[in-house]
């Protein structure tokens, strides 16, 4: 039996063998489509080549291409588990023309591969094309299929459009019959929707373009485009229809089984298919450089990692379980996928960490739901308030809700849910902004098939001779620019490093025989440089020679920043961990940042001992060198690299230092990663590294900034002033100031300590009297006090003060602080089952302009904005009393 692994790669040879490009998969997140999320097809990483705007040097190609579908227009979250074909991750195999052949070839290509190489048996096969293509049928008869089992398709089931206009044209689709034993009929049919025919592959015949007036024309270049779910050929020749049946399934969903002590089937098994799913998709997104967070991207990751964990919760694991299953997903996938196995101690831990902060509240939530479900009638929709405050409460999302719901036979209230999210949904909208080039990027291809890309000379030179190819204006390309004109300039070569990687662009000028321009910033599109400039002198022209100058200094503090960088990130790795990478940086002349995988905070020790070895290999003063290998070899040497970037056939390695100063043994190389900036040519010319601190970026990720060279001096400097200004106050030396400013710390806290004790005394003093002057109500003695001086935190110890010497009753006591109100409630043990401070302190709070108030039955506490109304929140206090 051919495993997944077996049909990948014999798919990917066939179209190999038959002058195909294989394309390594692009990464999750695209990089040419700024409306999608996530990458969720083959064709997504070709779309340029389709549309003309962009060619490379094959005109043919074939990919296994990694695609999830769990957010935006494609979504397959809620029914993953529950079918035999959803999956929030999965693979697409895929063969791409790009006006080479065409339909005469591509269904042959198909036929032969499926019949012959798959030996699946063609009598059970059947094709449909679209209603008017009769060239596609014609030739499906030709390979063999007979004319009963060709369909012809009205709909746009078979007709594909990139959009509204563009490229578009007709698709012949292969259906599998699984046999008269399993309900359903052929695709057209009133039983289409039947599991019976099981569509198998797609072939998209790309050869119109659409316009606005509705009218079509024939595309000058006439295109391949094919789809084939890895998951779904697979199962047809593992003997089932069910994609979980797989070999690779099996596998995950056994290791689920086993770290779970559960069975993995029976009643049992819909847990762990969404568990063996799940894995998949948010171990692929985080190789890929995605993290769990409350937005975007992170956000769709987070929310299949919680469905994932409350399947396990389900099953009754105690502790967590998807990091314990990683190491099973890599041994099935890691060969053709060698990125889950990089990036597989970071998705371990990360996985790990939200597991663990997700049952800290899955148990509370789910009583929250089960409370809210216990006063509605059998089978009521769950209120869209209450899935609310699950989501806003405990981080529930909807789905999440949905999903447990579903097991318990109810729905949720999607329209009051939609109105008590719509503030934020509001916001996430306005904070998504999509991903990938930007949308006018055609000026910029077009350049570069005129022209070709750009030679970057700025390795080895900040001054070079070029000829200016382009001049940009406003979004359109002139023939000259004049003096105060804001341009675009683009020249053959330049000297000037493009953003890219953290680093910025460098800045300088661009001199011809008629003007200067003065360059502030520079970028890169599709490997065209474009030198942002303001002319300040005279006119460029298109055509001219020119004269092209980086700033030296900015250049300078900039390599300096980024050299300083590899060595912080080696150097977190021996104080930290493996687990250690990249997850952002920005190398800027006037400091660095650097963002890391890592789920806490430094120490104090922890950030000195990062700094003392950065600064170690400063002075060491190695020679930074620099190499061109494969990506391959690159890894195999140790590199470290960029999870998400995408590396062409050859890569820049950058190595400095010599291990013996920290880490390793003697003579190893202490530093090495693939980089395409700037570096210093020595480790001493970076001079110095000081680090201001480290800070959360996002969840699972750290921040530390830095200050290298002349910058790092000025900090040491009023650093050193400063010192000397406090030694001068505190009449100490240097040497004695930590101490004294612990004392004087230790000091501070005593007296604080001693002041809030005295005014909780003060507050007492008439405790007695307020006793003695308890007003009865409805039974219950009540005693109430506004008090002045006392904070907000002082209130409950009191309330429990005054809770004793009543013996039974009830207590309310609002403290003036700067004329807002803060305001505390007890109930004695005996009298809690008909009466809660909770109530108390929310009569009250409403009447101090505050809202809500909260506690437990016997101690509850709020806020208002108003004290001067606390007559008024007493006798409303008074009021919840008398009933």
């Amino acid at each position: 039996m051919a495993s997944l692994n077996d049909i990948r790669s014999t798919f990917l040879n066939y179209f190999a063998q038959n002058g195909h490009e294989v394309v390594d998969s692009s990464p999750l997140v695209p990089r040419n489509d700024p409306t999608l999320m996530f990458v969720n097809s083959g064709m997504v990483q070709f779309k340029n080549l389709f549309t003309g705007v962009e060619k490379r040097d094959y005109s043919r190609a074939t990919t296994a291409q990694k695609c999830v579908r769990a957010g935006g227009k494609h979504n397959d979250l809620d029914n993953v588990g529950y079918t035999a074909r959803h999956h929030t991750f999965f693979e697409m195999l895929g063969n791409f023309s790009f006006g080479d052949y065409f339909k005469t070839e591509a269904i042959p290509f198909a036929w032969d591969l499926i019949t012959k190489e798959f030996g699946i048996n063609p009598e059970r096969l059947l094709t449909t094309v679209y209603h008017t293509d009769d060239e596609a049928f014609e030739i499906w008869k030709k390979v063999g299929v007979p004319e009963d089992r060709i369909i012809r398709i009205a709909t746009h089931d078979n007709f594909w459009q990139m959009g509204p206009t563009g490229p578009c044209g007709p698709c012949t689709e292969i259906f599998y019959d699984h046999g008269d034993h399993i309900w359903g009929g052929p695709p057209g049919s009133p039983e289409e929707d039947g599991d019976r025919f099981i569509e198998i592959w797609n072939i998209v015949f790309m050869q119109n373009e659409q316009f606005e007036d509705g009218s079509m024309v024939e595309l000058d270049m006439q295109s391949i485009d094919t789809g084939m779910g890895l998951e779904r050929i697979g199962a047809l020749m593992q003997g089932s229809h069910d994609n979980y049946d797989t070999d690779l399934f099996k596998a995950l969903i056994e290791a689920s089984a086993s770290a779970t002590s559960t069975d993995p089937f029976g009643d049992k098994n819909v847990h762990h298919r969404v568990i063996a799913d799940h894995l998949r998709s948010t171990s692929f997104l985080m190789a890929d450089g995605v993290m769990p967070s409350n937005e975007g991207r992170g956000y769709v990751l987070r929310r299949i990692m919680r469905r994932a964990m409350r399947h396990a919760h389900l099953l009754g694991a105690q502790d967590p379980v998807m990091h314990r299953l990683v190491p099973s997903l890599v041994n099935q996938m890691g060969q053709a996928y060698p990125e889950l196995g990089r990036a597989q101690s970071m998705i371990e831990e990360t996985l790990l960490t939200e597991e663990t902060r997700f049952k800290a509240t899955l148990d509370r939530g789910l009583k929250l739901l089960d409370d809210e479900l216990s006063g509605l009638p059998d089978g009521a929709d769950l209120p869209g308030g209450a899935a609310f405050k699950l989501y806003d409460t405990f981080g529930f999302p909807l789905d999440l809700t949905q999903d447990a719901l579903r097991e318990k036979g109810r729905g949720v209230d999607t329209d009051g849910f939609d109105v008590a999210m719509e503030e934020q949904k509001a916001k996430a909208r306005a904070a998504w902004a999509g991903s990938g080039e930007q949308a006018d990027a055609t000026l910029w291809f077009d350049l570069a098939e005129e022209h070709g890309v750009t030679e970057f000379l700025g390795y080895d030179t900040e001054h070079a001779e070029g000829q200016v190819l382009a001049v940009v204006k406003g979004g359109d390309a002139v023939d000259t620019a004049a003096k105060g004109d804001e341009v675009q300039i683009v020249v053959n070569q330049t000297p000037f490093y493009a953003e890219s990687g953290g680093q910025v662009g460098d800045a300088g000028l661009i001199r011809t025989e008629t003007g200067t321009a003065r360059v502030t910033d520079t970028k890169k599109v599709a490997d065209v440089f474009i030198h942002f400039a303001t002319l300040d002198d005279g006119e460029i022209a298109k055509g001219q020679g020119a004269e092209l100058s980086v700033d030296h200094l900015r250049r300078g503090a900039i390599r300096a920043n980024h050299s300083a960088t590899h060595l912080l990130h080696e150097a977190l790795r021996a104080e930290l961990g493996d687990h250690v990478a990249q997850r952002g940086s920005l190398n800027a002349p006037d400091r660095l940042r650097f963002d890391f995988s890592h789920n806490k905070g430094l120490s104090a020790q922890e950030l000195a001992n990062v700094a003392l070895e950065v600064n170690a290999y400063i002075r060491q003063n190695t020679a930074v060198e620099t190499r061109i290998m494969t990506p391959d070899d690159a890894r195999a040497l140790g590199a470290q690299a960029l999870f998400g970037e995408k590396y062409g056939d050859e890569v820049r390695v950058v190595s400095m230092g010599h291990a013996a100063t920290g880490k390793g043994t003697g003579g190893e190389t202490y530093s090495i990663e693939l980089c395409g900036g700037t570096h210093v040519k020595q480790t001493g010319d970076i001079g110095l590294c000081v680090i201001l601190g480290d800070s959360a970026s996002s969840a699972g990720v750290r921040r530390i900034e830095a200050l290298t060279g002349k910058a790092a001096f000025a900090y040491l400097e009023d650093e050193t002033k400063r010192v000397a200004e406090l030694a001068t106050v505190l009449k100490a030396q240097p040497s004695e100031l930590v101490d004294r400013v612990k004392g004087l710390l230790d000091e501070r806290k005593a007296l604080t300590a001693e002041v809030a004790q005295l005014r909780r005394d003060l507050a007492m003093s008439g405790g007695a009297q307020e006793t003695e002057s308890a007003k009865e109500i409805n039974g219950v003695s009540f005693a109430a006090h506004v008090l002045s001086g006392v904070s907000g935190r002082d209130l409950p110890p009191l309330v429990d003060e005054h809770k004793v010497q009543l013996g039974s009753g009830a207590v309310l006591l609002i403290a003036d602080v700067d004329g807002k109100a803060a305001v505390a409630a007890g109930v004695t043990e005996d009298l809690t089952d008909k009466l809660s401070a909770v109530d108390l302190v929310r009569a009250a709070v409403a009447e101090l302009g505050g809202k809500g108030g909260g506690g437990r039955p016997d101690m509850a506490q709020g806020g208002g904005k108003d004290a001067s109304n606390a007559d008024a929140a007493i006798t409303a206090a008074e009021a919840v009393i008398g009933g």
